[in-house]
């Protein structure tokens, strides 16, 4: 038997205690379901960052505002040692209270591990068939639903487009865990290259003191179920009308991170083809077929450090797949949804 515990082991003793790990090393983050979250990697308040606590996913952890993601040791390392996982592996090997001889530790690592990776395939599936019937389980139709004015009220009015995007649906009402209610919620689907749906975007809604609609006052109005890395919210198809997959060569394809952003876009610019990234590392692993050459990153004007380098990881992404890439930013506000507003 290897009697060296590796960086592996480690790792993965560390996402057994998940839960105590995560409230040290990111104080100011609090609990939401399943999950610890956080505005970064410096542990204040905010839903930035989020480490699964339990599960076959434990230990994993996101920084949507960055696309920066890892395992329990590397969250160790981004935390407390500058990136450094050899200082990472010393420190986690201290608070684990084990050492490199420690046969049952490795043991128990490697069997832990091996159920992580079968539960793993499981939920992936599971997830899938549940993101799926959440949104089947909607109305197709947002017409006179709190979703179109809701919109509406955002200053999208897809009255102005032929039809309204197929991907978006109504659903009268889901629970949310923050406050244990539920509230009406805009759904949207999020699909594969091939098409396949594979999670779904939820928004919860809600009325302010006028009786307009709009997100519901909540720490985490958004959430999105299934895994939906690389897939994207097909908003428009543009002016050929074609799948993506089909895509026409000398077309851009638009690209932007949220939904509000992108139905902005599209009712102003209904000739072109536009998907929503629904978060900003999203935007550097969206599946586009082998002829897209062009792309235009609808970026938001955030100068945080972290929105930069979620746009640099972008570019670079797509110029390293042979694409031309342009910038377009909102002329004012934050983002396209707040010129028309």
């Amino acid at each position: 038997m290897n009697t060296r515990l590796g960086a592996g082991e480690v790792s993965t003793l560390l996402s057994q205690r998940m839960d105590v790990l995560a409230r040290e090393l990111l104080p100011g983050g609090r609990k939401n379901g399943p999950e610890w979250m956080c505005g970064s990697i410096a542990g204040e308040k905010g839903r930035s960052l989020a480490v699964h606590l339990s599960g076959s996913k434990a230990g994993v952890w996101a920084d949507f505002s960055t696309g920066e993601t890892g395992d329990a040791l590397d969250l160790v390392a981004a935390c407390l040692t500058a990136g450094d996982t050899k200082e990472a592996l010393k420190w986690a090997k201290n608070w684990l209270g084990v050492g490199n001889g420690d046969e049952v530790a490795i043991r128990r690592a490697h069997l832990v591990k091996e159920k992580a990776v079968r539960d793993d395939k499981q939920d992936e599936i599971d997830g899938r068939k549940r993101a799926l019937a959440m949104w089947l389980g909607a109305e197709p139709s947002i017409g006179n639903t709190p979703v179109e004015f809701y919109l509406k009220h955002r200053g999208i009015n897809l009255r102005a487009l032929e039809r309204a995007p197929r991907c978006l649906r109504f659903a009268p009402g889901h629970y949310c865990n923050e406050t244990g209610r539920r509230y009406p919620a805009m759904l949207t689907a999020i699909s594969d290259l091939a098409g396949t749906h594979i999670a779904t975007h939820q928004t919860w809604l809600d009325q302010d003191a006028d009786g307009n609609w709009i997100k519901a006052r909540l720490d985490c109005p958004k959430k999105i179920r299934g895994r939906f890395v690389g897939g994207a919210i097909r908003l428009r198809k543009g002016e050929d009308g074609k799948s993506l997959k089909d895509a026409d060569p000398e077309k851009p394809v638009l690209i932007g991170e949220g939904i509000e952003t992108c139905l902005s876009v599209a009712v102003a610019c209904p000739e072109m083809r536009i998907l929503a990234a629904a978060s900003l590392s999203n935007m550097a692993s969206i599946a586009l077929p082998p002829q897209v050459k062009r792309v235009t990153l609808l970026a938001d004007n955030d100068e945080k450090p972290e929105a930069r380098r979620g746009l640099e990881r972008a570019i670079d992404a797509h110029l390293a797949a042979g694409r031309e890439v342009r910038i377009a930013r909102s002329p004012r506000g934050k983002d396209f949804n707040d010129v028309l507003k």
